[in-house]
């Protein structure tokens, strides 16, 4: 029972799969931030666009 208990203990395979789940996480959060602001950024540059189009045919 003393070495299942002492394997146990040594055994790192779990905290491993939950240091790689975090770091998944963490890339998934910064995708999506960046994909959030970037797509802000765009909406923002085709209304400047839209504007200026807009002003031509006046």
């Amino acid at each position: 029972m003393k070495r299942l208990i002492a394997r146990f203990i040594k055994d790192e395979r779990g905290a491993t799969a939950i240091e790689y789940g975090l770091i998944v996480g963490l890339i998934a959060l910064g995708l999506t931030v960046g994909a959030g602001k970037l797509g802000d950024e765009l909406n923002l540059s085709y209304e400047r666009l839209s504007v200026k189009i807009s002003g031509w045919f006046k």
